[in-house]
Order: C-alpha cells, then sequence, then structure tokens
C-alpha cells in the first residue's frame, strides 16, 4: 500500500512542548509496550508497518520538519517537502507528483491520503486496507473513512449516507461542525465522522491537477509551489465529486490535538522530574527541564514545562490557549535534528549557548560561519573533529575553539555531548555554510 502522512500544524495548541519546528505530532507522550515514549508520528508509522510491513510511506511536510522526521522515523524515510505552507490540495498535488516522477510509482497504483496524528488501534489501519482494496475496483474515483461517532461532537465534519445504498456506503452529503442537537440526529440517522483520510488512484488526481494547475512534472510544480492558490483537497476535489464510496471504522479513535485530549491518552500522570501529592486529583503534569516540579492539591490540571515554557491551565480552558501562545515571540529553545538534538541555555549579547547530543555514528554538517566565532566543551563520549580538513580526536574534557571563517565538523564515534558557546556582532541560524567533507 502507498501512504502519503499530511505532517503539518503551527505548534501552538501544545505549547510549551511543541512550536514552529516540533510540532504537536513529534512530542514523545505516549507509552509503549516496553515503557519507552513515543510521539504521535512514530505510533502511527509503527503502527502502519504492523498492519503491512512492505508499505510506502511518504510524510508531506515543510522543511523545517524534515530533521525531526529523520530523527524519529530514521534517514531512509520518504519525504515530499513543501517549499511554503498552500494547503491540502497543493500538498497532496506535489506528494503525488512526488510518487510518480521521484518514486516511479505507476499511475493506476491507489494511494492514501491520511493525518499523520490519528489516536487509533491497529484496526483502523486495517480499514485503510479496506479502502484500498476497495478503491482498486470501485467505478468512483474517490474514497473515504467514516469513523462511527461515540458522542455527538460540534468539532469534526459529517458524512451523511445515501439512504437507499446504506450496504453499499456511498456518501450523500457533508455536513461541517454541526451544533451539538443536529449532530445527535445526524447519528441517529447514520452518518459517520469524516476521519480526513482520502483514496483514489495516483492518475486520479493528477488529471484533476492539470485541469486546475498549470505544470509539467514535479520539479516544475515544485518550483512554482509559492504562486499557487491555498486551497483544501476538500474543497478543490472531494466536494465536487458526485460518488465517493466509505468505509466505515468502529474502533478507537482520537483527535489529541489539544492538552485536554492528549492527557486523556497518556497512561502516566507524570512525565519526567515531577512529584505530586495524593490529594491532587485529574492532574497531569509533564517536565522537560532538569528541575523538579512539586505540585500539590491540584484538580483538573494540566502542567506542561519545557525549555520554551511553562504551561498551567484547567483542562476545560486548556483548548483555547492559542491567542495568549501567539502573544510570545520567542525562538524555539528545543530542536531535534537527523543527528541528534540541542537546546538552548542562554541568549545574552552577542552571545548564545547550546548543549548539543549527537548520536552515535552521525555527524554535524561540514560548515563554517562568516559572523561568528564558537568555543566546544565536550562533556561526554568520543568523537572525531575536524577543522580545516585536520582531524582530531576529541573526548570529555576538550576545548575547541573556532574562528570564524573555520570549516569545522564533529562525528560521533559514541553518544556524544558538547556545550557550544556563540561569540559575534550577529548571531543567527542563518549565518551557515555547507560542505561536503571526504576523508
Amino acid at each position: 500500500m502507498n501512504y502519503i502522512l499530511l505532517s503539518g500544524g503551527s505548534g501552538k495548541r501544545l505549547w510549551p512542548l511543541s512550536n514552529e519546528i516540533r510540532s504537536k505530532q513529534f512530542i514523545k507522550i505516549l507509552k509503549t509496550d516496553d515503557g519507552s515514549y513515543e510521539s504521535m508520528v512514530q505510533r502511527v508509522y509503527r503502527q502502519i508497518m504492523n498492519v503491512d510491513n512492505e508499505a510506502n510511506i511518504t510524510v508531506a511536510t515543510s522543511n523545517a520538519q524534515v530533521p525531526t522526521l529523520k530523527n524519529q522515523l530514521g534517514d531512509n524515510i520518504n519525504i515530499s517537502i513543501e517549499p511554503c505552507r498552500r494547503d491540502t490540495f497543493p500538498a497532496i498535488v506535489l506528494a503525488c507528483m512526488y510518487l510518480k516522477d521521484v518514486k516511479n510509482l505507476d499511475i493506476n497504483d491507489t494511494v492514501i491520503i491520511s493525518p499523520v496524528d490519528p489516536y487509533v488501534d491497529d484496526d483502523y489501519f486495517k480499514s485503510l486496507k479496506e479502502l484500498d482494496e476497495k478503491m482498486k475496483v470501485s467505478s468512483n474515483s474517490i474514497g473515504l473513512i467514516g469513523i462511527k461517532p461515540t458522542y455527538p461532537s460540534e468539532k469534526y465534519g459529517y458524512i451523511v449516507l445515501r439512504k437507499d445504498e446504506q450496504e453499499s456506503m456511498v456518501v450523500d452529503k457533508f455536513i461541517e461542525k454541526p451544533t451539538e442537537s443536529d449532530a445527535k440526529k445526524l447519528i441517529l440517522d447514520g452518518a459517520l465522522w469524516n476521519g480526513g483520510v482520502f483514496c483514489f488512484k495516483l492518475k486520479y488526481i493528477i488529471d484533476k491537477a492539470h485541469e486546475l494547475i498549470s505544470f509539467t512534472d514535479y520539479k516544475d510544480l515544485y518550483d512554482k509551489y509559492d504562486s499557487l492558490t491555498k486551497i483544501s483537497f476538500d474543497y478543490a476535489v472531494v466536494e465536487k465529486e458526485k460518488n465517493i464510496d466509505v468505509v466505515k471504522y468502529d474502533g478507537e479513535w482520537k483527535d489529541i490535538g489539544t492538552w485536554n485530549t492528549l492527557t486523556e491518552v497518556m497512561t502516566d500522570k507524570t512525565i519526567g522530574n515531577v512529584i505530586i501529592d495524593n490529594k491532587s486529583n485529574n492532574a497531569n503534569i509533564i517536565n522537560e527541564l532538569n528541575i523538579p516540579i512539586i505540585a500539590m492539591g491540584l484538580n483538573n490540571t494540566v502542567v506542561a514545562a519545557s525549555p520554551d515554557g511553562i504551561f498551567v491551565s484547567n483542562k476545560n480552558e486548556s483548548s483555547y490557549n492559542k491567542p495568549l501562545v501567539e502573544k510570545i515571540d520567542n525562538r524555539p529553545m528545543y530542536e531535534e535534528r537527523a543527528w541528534g538534538d540541542f537546546q538552548v541555555l542562554d541568549i545574552y549579547k552577542n552571545s548564545l549557548t547550546k548543549h548539543l547530543f549527537i548520536k552515535e555514528g552521525k555527524s554535524i554538517s561540514y560548515q563554517k560561519h562568516n559572523h561568528r566565532d564558537e568555543v566546544w566543551t565536550i562533556i561526554g563520549g568520543d568523537g572525531l573533529f575536524i577543522l580545516d580538513d585536520v582531524e582530531k580526536n576529541v573526548k570529555a574534557g576538550d576545548v575547541l575553539t573556532i574562528k570564524k571563517g573555520q570549516k569545522h565538523m564533529l562525528k560521533a564515534i559514541t553518544d556524544l555531548h558538547f556545550i557550544e558557546v556563540q561569540y559575534g556582532d550577529e548571531i543567527s541560524e542563518d549565518d551557515i555554510e555547507r560542505y561536503n567533507f571526504n576523508n
């Protein structure tokens, strides 16, 4: 099966654990069978492979999320990179052209488009497999997953099925975010939640794209992507189709996009260095800092602490945090990279201090800076340091000085930790030039 997982998000709803780089799908908060924690994208990727170990998975995302994806899913993951945000229709078309022109997928093959972050059990992906098989032979062009509702939600869109074709499961109409009373009536009539999943043959969407966009191939579409109109896939394609198939899924399905809903699936009420008293009730605390949090007498409360900040809220109010978070203009203080991760420890006039971790066998790129000097202090592990093509083995306690204009690189022989202090009149992540290093 061919999957395109849509990975977006601005990282505001689950601040401070999420930010513009680390969206909600990358937060490692879901407990696995072995007691470790995984992110939503890791969970979904694992579940797909459990159901179909030969699945061809591509993630459609922005360039800013690529390092985190590679860190969590590995360097070999297929990624369709959006040069800028243009909503779901352009993103899906670009990913489909990536499959056709870069991955050489046959245009008659079916493709499933899915959000990257549903909280579901493995049976959900069996339903996706059923949908894929159905669309291989269906005379209709698009298939959807309809979720059996568990309560009359005002947050979701509903799929109303044709009354005379219940067995064949064909869409009659869509209703977006009804009132609670209308949602109750819809559920009684057999309506389903719209799970945001689409399935079609690659040729179908490419033909549709050519009707709406002038382009020749993947590269041409990528080059003109910033000029495309922002439009959703539902509006551009789905709402205009007269006959759409539906496969029903009756099982666990949650949208865990807010603190209130995310804490519902937390196995442990606390994560990290937390002490909570036994008088607290329905309280969840997540601490990513290296200092302790003590909580007493909390009721219906969520607390989240990270290098980006601290969030304390009544759970009922936690989903309304976005306007307040938008008032914050700080840079992300924690980021993942394909080689490891880093945390900003201090920002001062003309200097910035980071703690960096490089995974064993990985390395940061061979690079130079034009406007800053750097001092690295190795605090753990062994590595290979290259400065202007000269190699040197390094270990804990070594201090390395890098002047502006000098090419440098660090490779981890074992898991490696070091402190980096940047000095200069201009401290910017953009002050970097990368080079190939051949040893």
